[in-house]
């Protein structure tokens, strides 16, 4: 019974997989009961229908837009100090013990956020939202992810790195793309739809669509066709 229920509300959050018979029915009624208490949490707090885990911290939460069932689980901290807007997309999720920050230094007031709709972020992932950040819809993304768009200038020799300001072109990623664990996107980069990153990457430039990137550098592994 329990599982049909299960399936039913999947089907109705969008979800057209099916769940695995051999997953025993105590598992779906701990989900059950998690998701009960985050959605309660979210009509409390934000009243809005979100599922918000424990000790999650939203700041200057009148400029986060959180979309209809999103889910932010536990942990996380989501800095909403931009002179964008900070949106988070329908059916979509950021993993426990993740940061969103747009606002990293007193001299400069972040650009913001925004992820798509039914995208999913793992654990302990670092978005570093200052220069300006996008992600699309049906992304993918693994743990221990992170974002970095803003980079520190260097050329002048005479004078000390954190004096001489940051270059903040921005990140953004396209829709439709899978990023495997522990890759780091360096300001600058741009990747297009239907791409797949590799664990482990560091990533920085402009990448066409449908292509398999990987590598320290990161670089063009082969063409999805």
């Amino acid at each position: 019974m329990i599982k049909s229920v299960f399936q039913k509300l999947l089907f109705s959050f969008g979800k057209t997989y099916k769940i695995d018979n051999n997953i025993p029915k105590s598992f779906f009624r701990k989900v059950m009961v998690k998701r009960f208490l985050m959605i309660l949490r979210g009509l409390f707090f934000y009243r809005k229908k979100v599922f918000l885990g424990r000790k999650v911290q939203l700041l200057h939460r009148k400029n986060i837009f959180l979309g209809k069932h999103s889910t932010i689980e536990n942990n996380t901290i989501i800095d909403g100090y931009c002179s964008g807007k900070l949106i988070i997309g329908d059916f979509s999720k950021i993993g426990a013990y993740s940061e969103i920050r747009c606002t990293s230094h007193f001299s400069k007031y972040g650009k913001g956020f925004e992820l798509g709709n039914n995208s999913g972020i793992g654990k302990f992932a670092f978005f570093g939202a200052s220069g300006g950040l996008k992600i699309g819809s049906d992304v993918i993304i693994g743990e221990y992810v992170s974002f970095h768009s803003e980079n520190h200038n260097f050329k002048k020799k005479d004078e000390l790195i954190r004096n001489q300001g940051v270059t903040s072109k921005g990140i953004e990623i396209g829709n439709n793309v899978w990023v495997g664990a522990k890759v780091t996107f360096l300001d600058g980069t741009n990747i297009k739809d239907g791409c797949v990153v590799a664990a482990g990457a560091v990533v920085k430039g402009d990448f066409p669509p449908n292509v398999v990137i990987g590598g320290v550098p990161a670089k063009i592994i082969k063409n999805i066709e």
